[in-house]
This record gives structure tokens, C-alpha cells and sequence, in this order.
């Protein structure tokens, strides 16, 4: 018994440092891109998600994956000098609930944001 948990935490801590590593070099590849956008401060979470490239949500994703809680106060500090405050709440909370971790919720918003079109309504009256 004491063998298989050794096993399960040596994966679970692989997959951590391997979310985290993406996370990391996702972040420092678009960070010039991401700076660049015009994002409205008072977008919310949606209108936000129109101006992304989907490498953000997964560097998110993975960021929560990698770091379970402690991702909640990185991720607001990321989405706060990147100027994504519509982003910034969600992210934090998204990060504190219990046994979330592995579900890609900013990926998903992303896609459903785009394939739905909610959010873009806002962005077409400007």
C-alpha cells in the first residue's frame, strides 16, 4: 500500500512540475503579445476572453494545474500587471475551489466565449 501512494505522489508531482513548466514558457512567449492588447478595464469575463489568444487560458489552465491553491495570488498578480482585471476575480476563485484543478475552466471559457459569441456584442458596439 505504502508503494502505490509513493508511486501516485511521484506521478501527481511529475504532472505538477510538467503544468508548471508549460505554464512558465507559455507565459514568457506571449507576455509582449498579451502586453500589447487594448483591453477595456471595465471588460468582464467574456469581452475579455474575444481579445486572447487561446495560449493565455491554457497557460491559466496549467498554472492551476501545476499549483493547485498557491496559483490564486500568482494568477492575480499575472492578470494584473497584464491589465486583464476582467479576468483576475474568476481566476482566484477559480483557483480556491477544492478538486478543480484538472478541469481547463479559462480554456473552456475561451472556447465558449468564442463559438457562442458572448461578450462580442460589446465588442461590435465600440
Amino acid at each position: 500500500m505504502t508503494d502505490q501512494l509513493l508511486t501516485i505522489l511521484s506521478w501527481l508531482i511529475f504532472f505538477m512540475l510538467i503544468g508548471v513548466t508549460l505554464a512558465a514558457i507559455t507565459l514568457w512567449l506571449i507576455w509582449q503579445r498579451i502586453r500589447s492588447l487594448n483591453v477595456p478595464p471595465d471588460a468582464g469575463f467574456f469581452e475579455t476572453m474575444h481579445y486572447l489568444p487561446i495560449a493565455l487560458p491554457i497557460a491559466l489552465d496549467l498554472l492551476d494545474l501545476g499549483l493547485d491553491v498557491l496559483a490564486a495570488p500568482i494568477s492575480w498578480v499575472l492578470l494584473d500587471r497584464l491589465g486583464l482585471r476582467g479576468l483576475r476575480n474568476k481566476a482566484v476563485v477559480e483557483a480556491l475551489i477544492p478538486f478543480t484543478q484538472p478541469i481547463p475552466v479559462f480554456t473552456i471559457g475561451w472556447l465558449i466565449a468564442r463559438l457562442s459569441g458572448l461578450g462580442k456584442t460589446v465588442l461590435e458596439e465600440s
